[in-house]
This record gives structure tokens, sequence and C-alpha cells, in this order.
């Protein structure tokens, strides 16, 4: 099958992949549209099998990512994504090998990508990345690793940025988050209105720069939930999950 390049030209008549046909998320992925739109002038790529499928590979220079990360030169991944009766038939290695061509034609040093000690959900799995070449270069609690794939060998390691450890002086829950993902965004009314009913503060805080996003108390600034000040999950729990979490956590404390 034929794949596609989103760009500013394209990208209003074209769907991104994320949350097709799903009505509830038509103003979050309208968002998504203009983050990106915005990205592509800093070199990012939007690549897709040309269907109605979550087929995709969304990357940019890493100096320009929206994530704490120090990775110079190098290629940053923001979502590889393959799902449903797309997988296994080698679409995923077709998307990363267009990145890492499209790398080495502006002559980078390699690429890399947030993925988890274990698969979680909204993280890719690694086992794909460490038999596509990627290795583990660094570690950030409490389960976020850093993959890298080097070519260049007299390159510097990527790794996390250093920042001091950021416990918010705030009770409640709050969610950091940037457009960069539609469920992200549509989701937020939802646990807002859970959150509301549970009499649990809540406060949502958009992530609207690439130095905000740099220094952010979050790995995966997609999403970050935190409870009380301590970091609880990157996961975009839907508002059922989010009220189980509350009602066992509330639960424990009795």
């Amino acid at each position: 099958m034929e794949f596609l390049s989103l760009t500013k030209h394209n990208i209003e008549s074209e769907h991104i992949c994320c949350a097709l046909g799903a009505k509830q998320y038509e103003q979050a992925v309208a968002e998504k549209k203009d983050w990106l739109t915005a990205r592509m002038e800093e070199g990012l790529v939007f690549y897709r099998l040309n269907e109605r499928a979550k087929v995709f590979i969304e990357y940019l220079p890493a100096e320009m990512a929206w994530v704490p990360i120090e990775a110079p030169n190098y290629m940053y991944i923001n979502c590889l994504w393959v799902s449903g009766r797309y997988k296994g038939k080698g679409y995923a290695k077709q998307l990363l090998d267009h990145c890492r061509a499209d790398a080495v034609s502006r002559g980078m040093d390699g690429i890399v990508h947030v993925a988890g000690r274990k698969n979680y959900p909204y993280l890719s799995e690694k086992r794909f990345f460490t038999h596509m070449g990627f290795a583990v270069v660094d570690e950030a609690e409490p389960y976020f690793q850093l993959l890298a794939w080097k070519w260049n060998e007299q390159a510097a390691a990527p790794a996390f940025a250093k920042r001091e450890p950021l416990f918010l002086q705030e009770k409640g829950v709050v969610i950091f988050y940037t457009e960069q993902c539609p469920f992200a965004v549509g989701v937020l009314d939802e646990l807002a209105k859970v959150a509301s009913r549970k009499n649990v503060p809540f406060r949502a805080e958009r992530i609207t720069t690439r130095a905000e996003a740099q220094q952010a108390p979050t790995i995966w600034t997609t999403f970050g939930l935190f409870y009380n000040g301590e970091f609880v999950t990157h996961e975009i729990w839907s508002g059922n999950k989010f009220e189980k979490w509350l009602d066992e956590l509330h639960a424990s404390r009795n």
C-alpha cells in the first residue's frame, strides 16, 4: 500500500489517524492538527498509510521535541502506531525505515524514542525497537526508558534532561498535558466531572511551549497525572477507570 506525508497544505483535508470517526474527539483532533502544523515549521514529519487506519509515524529533530531529553543531532519519534488488522504486515518497519532514511539524509547521528520498562498503554513496545537496533541509554523514574538507535558511534549518548525532582505543592489531582494526542485533550472534561462528583480538587494544566515541555514534571508530556504532589500515571484514563481508582484510593485510606 502507498504512504502519504501530511504537510501544512494538505493536513486540513486529511485524517491524522488518532480518534478516527470518534465524534467526541473532533475538537481535540482539530487542536492536534494545529499543533502539528506549527511543528512542521520546525521539521516535524507525519507519515502515514494512505488508508483510514491507525498506521503512522510522527517524528521531528530532538532539539525541537516536547519532551525533557538531551539528544542533539538526533531524530525523536513522538509516536509510531500500527493497530488492528494492519499489525504483522511489516508496516512498523517501513515507517521506521522512512524515519531513519530521513534522519540520515539530514546528517543526523541517530534516532531516540521514549518507552517503558515493560509494556504500558500509550507507550511503544520496547521489544520491537530493540529488535530493530535501539538500545536503552537512560532511565527515569518511575518506569520510563530512553531508547536510541545510534549509527554514528562518535556521537554523544542521548539522555533525559537533568532536572530537580519536583513535588507539586498542591492537593488533589493535577494533570499536565499537551495537544499532541487527541485522547489526552478529549478526556479532560470527563475526568473533571468525575473529580467534582467525588469532591476531589482537580486542575488540568496545558503545556503550551517547547521550553515548558522540556522542563515538565513528567517525562511523557502528552499526559501526566499527579495526586497530592506525586506522579501516578502517564496513561490516559477513561472516566470510568479514573473513578474506580479514586474509589479504591478512598477505600484504602478508610
